[in-house]
């Protein structure tokens, strides 16, 4: 029998109606919209895209963005200028930088000048260092998004082997580090992994996240598994992830696809840390 899809666009608008609930509620009692300032440097196209799909379901769930479009001979001063005064801006509840920005910014000295408080896309040092000692913390958005996929297929992540693969400071460590935090035991492999294969076979859940396509083939995974493929790879045009869909459907019990598994639940994420930093900061 074929795995169940895990459908991330299903999953995705509830979590956006519960978010809307709130920033609805919110709104009632402060008499203002929960806030999100974007910040684009360039012209990138992709980034272009990305941010209009960001202010989009902001827009649509009863968040204010305020979008600052900046050109790409903005210096690094300049934009740590804007972030400062962000930062103490009171309509603004959550700040995001869109990456990647022009090649004469540092990416780590930009980033450090949000406010933790306000680090929508959970990336500072701060909010990470918060993930690994328990504390509470606004955390990255794709990791989150997939512990909530893993917990909609009712199968409990306490006691769990999970294997990741992958080790990036945005999916794969903090995945891990959430994944212990939900009492799973975590393997984390990388390019450096002598045959992850004998490590991939013994998963319960499986999260790859490496940017390979087709990676994972139906005898890397165990049977009856749940498969979380974070991929995103173009192939003729095409999305498709780093797992051999087709063949690993046929021994996993629960798979997301590429499109519409993962990528989904990055942006409603989002909203959810917006919400959850604006109501730290009422």
């Amino acid at each position: 029998m074929s795995a169940q899809i895990i459908d991330g666009k299903k999953i995705a608008a509830q979590i956006k109606q519960e978010v809307k609930l709130e920033a609805e509620a919110y709104l009632a009692r402060n008499g203002r919209k929960i806030g999100l300032a974007v910040i684009l440097v360039g012209d990138d196209f992709a980034s272009g895209i990305y941010v209009r799909n960001k202010i989009n379901a902001c827009n649509e769930n009863c968040i204010q963005s305020f979008a600052h479009r900046l050109p790409a001979s903005t210096t690094e001063e300049e934009l740590i200028e804007l972030i400062h005064k962000l930062n103490d801006d009171k309509t603004v509840d959550g700040i995001l930088v869109q990456l990647p920005l022009p090649s004469h910014m540092r990416q780590n000295v930009v980033l450090s000048h949000i406010s933790a408080k306000k680090d929508a896309d959970g990336f500072l040092a701060e909010n990470a260092g918060n993930l690994m000692l328990g504390n509470p913390s606004l955390n990255a958005c794709t990791p989150c998004g997939i512990i909530e996929l893993i917990k909609s297929t009712g199968r409990s992540i306490d006691g769990a082997n999970a294997v990741v693969i992958g080790r990036s400071n945005i999916v794969g460590k903090p995945i891990s580090l959430l994944l212990m935090e939900n009492n799973a035991t975590v393997t984390m492999c990388h390019s450096h992994t002598n045959n992850f294969i004998n490590f991939s076979r013994h998963a319960d859940i499986l999260v790859v996240a490496v940017g390979k396509k087709g990676l994972i083939k139906a005898d890397m995974v165990k049977k009856g598994a749940v498969v979380i493929d974070v991929g995103m790879n173009r192939q003729d045009g095409h999305l498709c992830g780093d797992v051999e869909y087709d063949e690993v459907k046929e021994v996993a019990d629960f798979i997301t696809p590429v499109p519409g598994g993962v990528g989904p639940m990055t942006i409603a994420m989002l909203l959810k840390n917006i919400v959850k930093a604006a109501l730290a900061l009422e």
